[in-house]
């Protein structure tokens, strides 16, 4: 159960967060809205998050659930999932980004991890997609990414897909740590309870 009611907007900011989700408002939405303003500014800077950069879906996809696991945020898995099914992520890849280790503080951003590389995702991830699951754990955990690791996502990354890479990973973390701190429960679960 989330640690405030949630609010149902019925203002012209209310009215814009609903036109971006499709007309209706999420339990996070609800939440926000105990701050219209915040609640508006969060609406566009996730709406251009999410559906105004070029980075591709899978990798931006990808990095949300991985911030997801790690940060514990299950709400945000299960608003991601569909997503990521949707983006191209399978059921193995899924189950691997679930399963991968969570790195200490300190070894996120040193020499690319062995959680990344060990033998399951290997398997199942690309080169690119293990790079950017290395960036996400290193600025999660770490905020401070070695070169090592900002080096290797060079090749495969435009400039503006590494700052979009950033900007969602940054993002994410700002979500899910909102959704944590103020116990904001799965989609599913919210909408039994009411």
């Amino acid at each position: 159960m989330a640690r405030l009611p949630g609010m149902e907007g019925t203002d012209e900011i209310a009215a814009r967060i609903r036109a971006r989700r499709g007309g209706t408002l999420h339990p996070l939405d609800e939440m926000l809205l105990h701050s219209p303003q915040l609640a508006d500014g969060w609406n566009s800077f996730l709406g251009a998050v999410r559906r105004r950069m070029s980075l591709p879906d899978m990798i931006r996809e990808l990095v949300i659930l991985r911030i997801a696991v790690l940060n514990r945020a299950d709400y945000e898995w299960a608003a991601h999932e569909p997503d990521a099914r949707r983006a191209g992520l399978n059921d193995a890849q899924l189950d691997a980004v679930k399963r991968m280790a969570v790195p200490i503080s300190g070894s996120a951003s040193g020499p690319l991890r062995d959680s990344v590389s060990d033998s399951v995702s290997d398997s199942v991830f690309s080169e690119v997609q293990r790079l950017a699951i290395a960036y996400a754990d290193a600025v999660t955990i770490d905020v401070h990414v070695s070169d090592e690791v900002f080096d290797a996502l060079r090749p495969h990354f435009t400039e503006k897909e590494l700052v979009e890479l950033t900007a969602t990973v940054a993002a994410y973390n700002m979500v899910s740590r909102f959704l944590v701190a103020l116990q904001v429960g799965s989609p599913a679960a919210t909408r039994m309870a009411r």
